[in-house]
């Protein structure tokens, strides 16, 4: 008896310290003495107790649904944002700010909570936990765009369709827990370059696959921390190996050298009008083509989050352009700062991407969200028209008066 409560105890401490390093990581605010920081950082221990049931644990009643990551005190604000998390202008880049570059993490965890994952599967809240922190550490905060910020958006977005009615009314607790995993991985270990690069620098990753570079490694590297973390390792092997190749098939389809392959099929299951939501197919099918359009929703945003984002991928794009003429290759398609702009660029997108897809998604999903959706789709491809017949104006009148270029 001694030692099951001497057990009990040390995993009560260890929430704790889990507490301790991934809460209150907390700098004083200017004016706040060290002793009234103390007293936050008690009163949030106190308040973590009270979620645990710490009581409970003891006589092995445990209650999971009401273990929160977010504390009341350090993220109140945050907490709040989580309700309104399924609205489409949800800011995630504010959201990112008051968890302290936690979005991942805070909101993938908030959405297995909300679907009840943790109970429905048996999962370890700790494993779970410690798994999400890899995969957010797993992408590379340098890169300007495939970051784990972007993860958590697409994540967002994902949740924003799950919950339209032919998904929600079709879907199985295997293919939302899928869905979550694959938007929250979907780009794990990005390098920040796109596939061409890879294959002209004879880099490694080349090697290991014949296809799909980049998602074959994101694939790779999300299979590599979930068995790593042993989070589904309770589960039989034959339901993990299928979520595997599942998870495979979703991030896989976020390839956008096969957007066509992809979109004509899309269009002619809807021509023929043959979707079968009760088919296991069918449903991989749309999530598929779900998490495409969550991997590309930028342009579908807002325009204040949008314009964010298209200099995010701008950035990312340029920088590997001045990667490719330091070492005397051909720069890259759109990758050139000197003959591109975010303006160009996005209306590119915006007109052979992101419009073809999210026009068929509407057909699918006739929702006040779709609509929502190419409003503001419309909105930004004027915008960023707009913006490129504006510095056409500029570069015009800055050659004719021989003026320098303005620096970036």
């Amino acid at each position: 008896c001694s030692t099951v409560l001497f057990s009990r105890s040390c995993y009560v401490w260890f929430c704790f310290s889990l507490f301790d390093i991934c809460i209150c990581s907390y700098s004083v605010p200017a004016g706040e003495s060290e002793d009234h920081a103390s007293n936050r950082k008690q009163r949030s221990k106190l308040s973590l107790q009270m979620y645990l049931q710490c009581s409970r644990s003891f006589h092995g009643t445990l209650t999971f649904r009401h273990l929160h990551l977010l504390d009341q005190v350090y993220y109140g604000q945050a907490k709040c944002m989580l309700q309104r998390v399924g609205t489409w202008n949800f800011d995630i880049f504010l959201f990112d700010r008051l968890t302290n570059g936690e979005s991942l993490v805070c909101l993938t965890l908030e959405l297995f909570c909300k679907y009840g994952l943790i109970e429905l599967f048996g999962l370890d809240p700790l494993r779970l936990h410690s798994f999400l922190v890899r995969i957010q550490e797993g992408y590379r905060s340098r890169n300007p765009y495939h970051n784990s910020l972007h993860a958590a958006d697409v994540t967002q977005a994902m949740y924003c369709y799950l919950q339209e009615p032919k998904l929600s009314e079709s879907l199985t607790s295997w293919d939302i827990l899928l869905a979550l995993l694959a938007a929250a991985t979907h780009d794990l270990e990005h390098p920040g370059v796109n596939q061409n690069f890879l294959l002209k620098n004879d880099h490694f990753l080349a090697s290991l696959y014949q296809n799909s570079v980049l998602e074959n490694h994101h694939w790779k590297s999300a299979l590599s921390h979930l068995r790593e973390s042993g989070l589904l390792s309770h589960l039989p092997i034959e339901d993990r190996h299928r979520m595997e190749e599942r998870l495979g098939s979703l991030i896989l389809a976020t390839d956008i050298s096969r957007q066509n392959e992809f979109l004509s099929r899309f269009k002619a299951h809807l021509d023929r009008k043959d979707l079968n939501m009760s088919s296991p197919e069918h449903r991989q099918f749309i999530l598929q083509m779900a998490l495409k359009c969550a991997d590309i929703c930028n342009p579908c945003r807002p325009n204040s989050l949008s314009t964010c984002w298209s200099h995010c991928v701008t950035k990312e794009f340029f920088q590997q352009g001045d990667v490719e003429r330091a070492h005397r290759h051909d720069v890259s398609p759109l990758c050139d700062r000197h003959s591109n702009s975010v303006a160009i660029i996005q209306k590119s997108f915006i007109s052979y991407v992101v419009e073809p897809l999210f026009v068929q998604w509407a057909r699918f999903c006739d929702t006040p969200l779709s609509h929502c959706m190419l409003g503001y789709m419309k909105q930004n491809k004027k915008y960023w028209s707009n913006a490129g017949q504006e510095d056409l104006m500029d570069n015009a009148q800055t050659t004719c008066c021989k003026v320098l270029p303005r620096g970036t």
